[in-house]
């Protein structure tokens, strides 16, 4: 995704917030009492493939299970990349109202997660913002990882942080950016071929820094419609990888919440959801998924 193209999805996505941002939720909850009420900008823990300022309660135990498909872009034979599927498996339990705890598994990657949330604020009739911190250790185990190379624990470990900072300018808008970092120990090596000599390059390194901006529109009390875009502001120019954008559905259906998306990353961990979207809108060479979000 070029520069251009870049600043025409954020220009969009500022005129989204405006179009759907008439009407202050806060001043109607003031008009009607002094009683101070809390705000959840999200419904699921989750914007699309993003954490969203929502998390689980005291005592609550959430089960996510996401899958994303192959692309869409091979057709028929592969019926629209449903033959390929990765899968990720996450459970999340809230210590008390302001620290969740979390364990996934990746299939793709073969990547085992343990997870901090952490909510600092909440939205209310008397503070705009919800703000959490997210904070995540990501264990490569996947046996495909520097092939041939004998590479250490610390090297297969990714680390990743994230600051959550959303709000409902509306009583069915909801808005979050969520400025992060992402730290790799092993960054893979490529040959090049320059002037009839092997060059060793890397178009990764070990600090990497993301923006991501995110929405939610209610149609009704059970149907929204969600919006996603990853900025990756230090990729390397050399890097094939591309930024990510995300179009979703949250259908709510008693204790559960399912999320029919497409995006043009197949990866759902953490760090390769924000830094490596294999795919390209342009080119057709996106993916479908799903997310279904049960509590216990």
């Amino acid at each position: 995704m070029d520069y251009k193209t870049e600043k025409i999805i954020v220009f969009i996505f500022f005129m989204y917030i405006n179009c759907f941002s008439q009407t202050d939720l806060l001043y109607d909850i003031d008009d009607k009492t002094n009683t101070e009420f809390t705000i959840s900008a999200f419904k699921a823990h989750k914007i699309i493939n993003n954490q969203s300022t929502k998390q689980s309660n005291k005592d609550e135990l959430y089960l996510y299970v996401s899958h994303r498909f192959g692309t869409v872009k091979d057709g028929i034979r592969t019926l629209f990349g449903l033959d390929f599927a990765n899968t990720k498996i996450e459970l999340m339990y809230g210590l008390n109202d302001n620290i969740q705890i979390g364990i996934s598994r990746e299939s793709l990657k073969k990547i085992y997660s343990s997870s901090l949330k952490f909510k600092i604020s909440e939205q209310s009739s008397n503070f705009p913002l919800n703000i959490s911190n997210y904070t995540s250790f990501n264990y490569n185990s996947s046996g495909f990882f520097a092939q041939g190379q004998d590479v250490s624990f610390s090297e297969r470990s990714l680390f990743f942080t994230q600051l959550l900072f959303s709000t409902a300018l509306s009583e069915k808008f909801s808005v979050q950016i969520s400025p992060s970092i992402a730290i790799r120990n092993y960054n893979d090596i490529i040959p090049l071929f320059e002037n009839g000599e092997i060059l060793f390059i890397t178009y990764e390194q070990k600090e990497n820094y993301t923006v991501s901006f995110g929405s939610r529109y209610k149609f009704n009390k059970r149907t929204s419609l969600n919006f996603e875009y990853n900025h990756y502001v230090n990729r390397l120019k050399i890097s094939p990888y591309k930024d990510v954008l995300s179009i979703g559905v949250d259908i709510e259906t008693g204790g559960h919440v399912f999320q029919l998306l497409f995006s043009n990353t197949q990866t759902i961990d953490d760090v390769s959801v924000l830094l490596d979207a294999e795919g390209d809108w342009s080119a057709g060479d996106f993916f479908f998924g799903f997310n279904i979000l049960r509590v216990f």
